[in-house]
């Protein structure tokens, strides 16, 4: 990865193989992602002017205005903060509940920075785990999870510090947030299972995926979750609805299913296949 850094032209092939729209979708996602390791969960200031456009677009998918909400967040300008907070109300309620949570975790950002840094994952999350010193067990934070009356913002701190513990057991309680709260909530349960990559969850996030009634949003996280943890059950869930109807669902039923051959597979896939073509 260190030399690809240093090699610009192909990080502009890279970069071509992204943006050409006649490319499998799997190579594009494998260019987005090897670019994205380059520099990590990127939190680039440059992108800020681009994801502001795109929040502000109200003619552009839901989840993509989230998408671009929750970029915004991560990368943490204060500028962005009064965008934010015109938002809050958005008709879209997942657009809404993003800019939320994105306002409060920007508001309390210099108080939870020791406590972000605890993060075993290493990735940027829309809400810091709660401290150690206000729960006292996997029970006490899974009520707090599932509890509709708490703060959004609390339940995500909630998911987050069972997320950290890494445990079957806190897996197991995460797994119980995906039958209850917005698609937004539950959108990020599956997200975090997916980052856990712990079979004890597949049958809660097989369920969800068959659920033709459950919102896409849901639905495609729970598809790339299962490509995730990648056995050989979530391969033949995810089979089964690479034709989905929901053109989001089916298409990270594909993309998922290039998660499980990556992580069944030895070699760096995602990088090595993309440097060989270019």
């Amino acid at each position: 990865m260190e030399n690809i850094r240093k090699d610009t032209t192909v990080i502009e092939n890279i970069g071509k193989i992204l943006l050409n729209t006649k490319r499998p979708l799997k190579e594009r996602l494998r260019a987005l992602f090897t670019l994205r390791n380059i520099g990590g969960q990127m939190q680039d200031p440059l992108a800020v002017s681009k994801l502001e456009s795109v929040l502000q677009d109200t003619t552009e998918e839901p989840i993509v205005r989230h998408e671009a909400a929750e970029a915004l967040a991560a990368i943490g300008e204060k500028s962005s903060l009064p965008l934010l907070r015109k938002y809050v109300n958005d008709p879209c309620i997942e657009v809404a509940e993003t800019c939320q949570l994105g306002v409060q975790k920007m508001e309390e950002s210099d108080a939870n920075e020791s406590i972000s840094l605890e993060n075993p994952f290493h990735s940027v999350d829309p809400a810091v785990p709660l401290s150690k010193g206000s729960y006292n067990s996997i029970n006490h934070l899974e009520n707090i999870l599932l509890d509709q009356s708490e703060p959004l913002y609390r339940r995500y701190q909630a998911m987050f510090s069972l997320r950290n513990m890494n445990s079957k057991e806190s897996a197991i309680a995460i797994a119980k947030g995906l039958t209850c709260g917005s698609a937004l909530f539950k959108h990020e349960i599956a997200y975090v299972l997916g980052q856990m990559q712990n079979d004890a969850t597949v049958k809660q996030l097989s369920q969800v995926l068959l659920d033709e009634s459950e919102h896409e949003m849901v639905r495609h996280e729970c598809a790339e979750a299962l490509g995730a943890i990648a056995t050989e059950e979530c391969m033949e869930i995810l089979n089964r609805y690479i034709k989905d109807e929901k053109r989001v669902v089916r298409e990270s039923c594909e993309v998922a299913l290039d998660m499980c051959e990556y992580e069944n597979s030895k070699e760096f896939q995602y990088a090595n296949a993309l440097i060989k073509a270019v």
